[in-house]
């Protein structure tokens, strides 16, 4: 067979003046380059690949609903984990916010973790419990509990008696022995958490040694210095999620995270929309547009009773239609956890509604719910 005419350009790129022995050289110097740099991205694309696919993108925490009487209304939890779905969220997360993880009993935690998992079997959007405790043993009570549940997930913050560093090693290292999923790392602690924040090289180690590891929720100060320092460790890190309200998670997307945690399930759609255009890159004007709207929004919560959390967003569950009331639990004087529940019903006037009405028309084109 004849050997195909090599085209005239090909013959122009030629150097000129090269030995056939140079030539060589270069040829097989370039060829072990392509071979090696293949083999890394083998390899890197292998380890990475060990991270659990449906474990990125928003994952949201609900709210917790109560009702007038300032129980936990089970019934609007479920709603509201139909609602996420529809708005076609990556995932879900509860219980985790202080309020439901300080304030609730365990028996309400246990439960709620119940409904949800029953619910989730019927939806795309993957479910991920909250498993702390005040210590190792009521942390495994409730990862215990989970893990016969089947979730996506499960996410675990500091224990409130963690003192050093090895405390959270050994906390966590128990929760690895009696799990078999994906568990994400919350780098900050509750309200009454005085320990330390776990460092960098604590949840390398963990992700080293537990091929389940390696998630991280990181929300901790420097919170870009330490965003950076895990995405450069990937693998064995092996998904960084943005968090606090998403105030920084456009910037923070761009420096490698893959998702957000935080309790901002009431504009679920609006989150989805701003993480598959960042993956995309396919509309960056839309991108900056929803992602100002958002914290045009969310800023409410520095304004308006109640705080960012809950505050302005019971008033959107109840406009969204699926609260029924603006009822939240409290804790006692100076932080601390009552004997028995403290709940009260949000009230704002009519200039605060105003404003929270204001502000929601402006992220309405971004929504794909009422």
């Amino acid at each position: 067979m004849a050997r195909p005419q090599r085209s005239e350009l090909s013959r122009q790129n030629e150097p000129r003046n090269a030995s056939p022995n140079v030539s060589r050289r270069a040829m097989l110097k370039t060829t072990m380059a392509v071979i090696a740099g293949s083999f890394a991205q083998s390899a890197l694309s292998a380890t990475a690949s060990t991270a659990d696919p449906r474990i990125r993108g928003p994952f949201l925490i609900l709210t917790t609903p109560f009702t007038a009487s300032g129980a936990v209304d089970f019934d609007v939890l479920t709603d509201e984990a139909r609602f996420v779905d529809r708005c076609g969220c990556a995932g879900m997360v509860w219980p985790q916010s202080g309020d439901s993880v300080d304030l609730l009993s365990a028996e309400e935690k246990m439960h709620g973790m119940e409904v949800l998992a029953q619910v989730a079997r019927n939806l795309r959007t993957a479910l991920c419990l909250g498993v702390q405790g005040r210590n190792t043993d009521e942390m495994l009570a409730f990862a215990q509990h989970a893990e016969k549940l089947a979730p996506a997930a499960m996410i675990s913050r500091p224990p409130d008696s963690g003192k050093t560093e090895n405390d959270l090693r050994e906390y966590w290292r128990a929760l690895a022995s009696v799990v078999k999923r994906p568990v994400i790392l919350q780098t900050t602690g509750g309200v009454l958490y005085q320990g330390p924040v776990p460092s960098v090289a604590l949840l390398v180690e963990l992700a080293q040694q537990y091929p389940h590891f390696g998630y991280v929720k990181e929300e901790a100060r420097p919170v870009i210095a330490r965003i950076r320092s895990l995405v450069a460790a990937r693998p064995p890190i092996r998904r960084v999620f943005s968090a606090r309200g998403g105030l920084g998670w456009l910037y923070e997307m761009r420096l490698g995270t893959e998702g957000l945690i935080t309790e901002r399930a009431v504009v679920a759609d609006l989150l989805t929309r701003i993480w598959e255009w960042q993956q995309t890159g396919s509309d960056p004007a839309a991108l900056r547009d929803a992602y100002a709207r958002f914290l045009l929004m969310t800023n409410l919560g520095d304004h308006l009773p109640g705080g960012g959390l809950r505050g302005f967003q019971l008033y959107l569950w109840k406009k969204r239609g699926v609260f029924k009331t603006m009822v939240s639990r409290q804790y006692g004087p100076n932080q601390t956890i009552p004997a028995k529940p403290i709940y009260s019903e949000l009230r704002l006037n009519t200039q605060e509604i105003a404003e929270i009405e204001y502000r929601f028309e402006a992220v309405k084109p971004y929504l794909n719910q009422p």
